[in-house]
């Protein structure tokens, strides 16, 4: 029996042994998967976590499953998406479906659409894709898990040996690491302040995936200063909120309201930017239909063409940003020409004089697009306090409240359907950066412009909290219980006032007894907290290293090629070991995805499910096992 090892069971796991069923592969064939956490969810969609935590997408725009747009090798086999698989629950068409919570029924009863689910939920839908992927496994193939930890994996004459914290061992013709987000060892100034807090009796909680961070640490009324305005800020203050058993509520006059329980800290909040990532777009477009103008395979062809590395600041991302401009007035001029005095025909010419410059931008868009938040330009989108200074801490406050009431209008209102068409557009320029091999980028480009500065702007644009999160934080100011800080906040420890934290932009400080660095932790390797994939940077593979005169140094993730297999200390492949996910050299693509949007994490999955299957039908070839 040929066997194949899988260390991870979390979505990417389960989605790749799908995608090697859906081919066909040599028999007879045993597939391990191997975690602590249950599969289908893994670790972050494990459904033992809070109820309050949600995801930040829509049940309608969820799915595991391929369909009809993904440009892959391997065979499509359809699914539901996250709403239909409720829908068929509901209607009883999936007799394999029993939940037994309450809460967890009452919430898939009631699910639409457009409803924003709760990670237990999700971890329903994906313990159901990991149960159909067992059951239509075809004879001969057996698909299990096994609950428990690799801690090192040794090379033998006939593949590897997996050896596993309760002390078994598994045998294995052919290796997968899919392992998804892990924690990593402190670093840098996060070292400092851990230090710095037990020195001076402070609490500090570093960058961690919210659900796992210790947040009892915490008193009633404990000043608490909250770094980070993201997802994992957002998830932080909903569990020292409503977790701590305040409540949310609809007065008469249709605004939100927050009822203390007494027992929240009070936290302040501030960040980079000094205001939360964009809230998630609910309008639909009402245009024509959103089409690559400026980032087109036309011009990706021509970067390629040229001689050297391309640099995503220099020669990509101002691609970008034109694209942005062009997507967003495409939408307002056909789905909107009552709002603007010109026709799109006749702004399309202007845009291709001066989409490139900023000042002659706004000078174009201010002639003919009456209302200010219908014009746009990138700087506004990224940087929207932009170089705004405060007389104090109140000042500051109310200007990040009335930023978070703006940007609450524009991506809501389908009047403001412009958002729609800048999710969209922004969505295709990231899959556009697929076209570009991993080899042909800047050392930079790879080691900071791509996984930091694309990646956060991205997050900050298309991957923000669902629009009640913001309403919610602006209850939580009104309360008394949340208080913005501003832009380019900084901490430093005072042995008497504790984590002091201040933006340059008003000459106000606060003094708080604990700190929250909200972030998830860097993907290194070499530092992760999970054995087997330190051992696979230092013994196995490598991390990727990269020098040309734009930087030098290591990406801290394992080095892969196109189909996933590590690249070994040699820089030679390794054809029987592979490896997929975020810490890995390969385009951050996530696990799960939208439906019909043919995504890159799909496209990658089925990739290295090919070259899986490949290289388990030359081991049995070669008459292994």
């Amino acid at each position: 029996m040929t066997e194949l090892v899988i260390v991870g069971a979390g979505p990417r796991a389960v989605m790749l042994v799908e995608r090697l069923l859906a081919r066909r592969s040599p028999l007879p064939l045993r597939i391990t998967l191997v975690d602590p956490f249950p599969p289908g969810a893994g670790r972050i969609w494990r459904r033992e976590q809070s109820p309050l935590l949600k995801l930040n997408s829509m049940a309608r725009d969820v799915t595991v499953f391929t369909d009809e747009s993904c440009t892959i090798s391997g065979p499509i086999r359809s699914g539901p998406s996250l709403i239909e698989w409720a829908e068929r629950v509901r209607a009883g068409t999936l007799p394999d479906v029993a939940i037994d919570d309450v809460e967890l029924d009452a919430e898939l009863r009631g699910l639409g659409p457009d409803s924003f689910p709760t990670r237990r939920l999700q971890s329903a839908y994906l313990d159901w894709f990991w149960r159909r992927t067992v059951a239509i496994a075809p004879p001969g193939v057996e698909v299990r898990w096994h609950e428990g930890t690799v801690q090192w994996v040794d090379d033998t004459a006939d593949g590897y040996e997996i050896a596993l914290a309760d002390g078994i061992r598994l045998p294995a013709d052919v290796l997968v690491y899919a392992m998804g987000h892990n924690a990593r060892e402190l670093e840098g100034e996060a070292v400092s302040l851990r230090e710095a807090a037990a020195r001076t009796g402070l609490t500090y909680v570093p960058p961690a995936f919210t659900a796992d961070a210790d947040l009892s640490v915490f008193a009633p009324g404990d000043d608490v200063t909250v770094r980070g305005m993201g997802l994992a800020a957002v998830d932080a203050v909903v569990l020292l909120t409503a977790g701590r058993g305040g409540r949310f509520v609809t007065g008469a006059d249709g605004r939100l309201r927050y009822e203390p329980s007494g027992r929240e800290p009070r936290l302040h909040l501030g960040s980079r930017r000094g205001v939360p990532y964009r809230s998630k777009v609910s309008s639909q477009l009402q245009g024509d239909p959103p089409v690559r103008e400026v980032l087109t395979p036309a011009a990706v062809a021509a970067l390629l063409a040229r001689p050297g590395t391309i640099d995503f600041l220099d020669d990509v991302w101002p691609l970008i940003a034109r694209e942005l401009v062009w997507g967003h007035y495409r939408e307002l001029f056909t789905g909107h020409p009552e709002r603007v005095t010109t026709t799109w025909q006749a702004f399309r010419e202007t845009l291709r004089e001066v989409d490139a410059d900023t000042s002659a931008l706004r000078r174009a868009a201010a002639a003919v697009v009456p209302d200010p938040l219908d014009r746009f330009d990138v700087r506004t989108l990224d940087v929207p306090l932009g170089d705004e200074t405060f007389a104090d801490a109140v000042e500051v406050h109310e200007r990040v409240s009335r930023h978070i009431l703006d940007d609450l209008h524009l991506r809501t209102n389908q009047d403001r359907s412009t958002a729609q068409a800048l999710f969209l557009t922004i969505l295709s320029s990231f899959l556009a950066l697929a076209d570009i091999p991993t080899e042909r980028w800047s050392a930079r480009s790879r080691a900071v412009d791509l996984p930091v500065t694309w990646h956060a702007f991205f997050s900050y644009v298309a991957s923000g909290p669902p629009a009640h999160r913001l309403h919610e934080f602006l209850a939580l100011a009104d309360a008394g219980i949340v208080r913005f800080l501003g832009p380019d906040v900084a901490v430093h420890v005072d042995v008497d006032r504790g984590f002091v934290a201040s933006s340059p932009r008003t000459g106000d400080n606060v003094s708080a007894r604990g700190l929250i660095d909200a972030w998830l932790p860097a993907a290194t390797a070499s530092a992760s907290e999970n054995p087997a994939l330190r051992e696979l940077a230092s013994r196995h593979g490598r991390e990727v290293h990269v020098s040309d005169e734009t930087f030098t140094g290591s990406l801290g993730r394992i080095d892969v090629d196109a189909d996933g297999r590590v690249i070994a200390r040699d820089g030679r492949s390794r054809p029987a070991m592979f490896a997929i996910g975020p810490f890995t050299s390969s385009m951050e693509a996530g696990a799960f995805t939208r439906p019909r949007s043919d995504s890159l994490s799909l496209r990658q999955t089925d990739r290295v499910a090919g070259a899986v299957a490949a290289a388990l039908a030359a081991r049995t070839t070669a008459g292994v096992r």
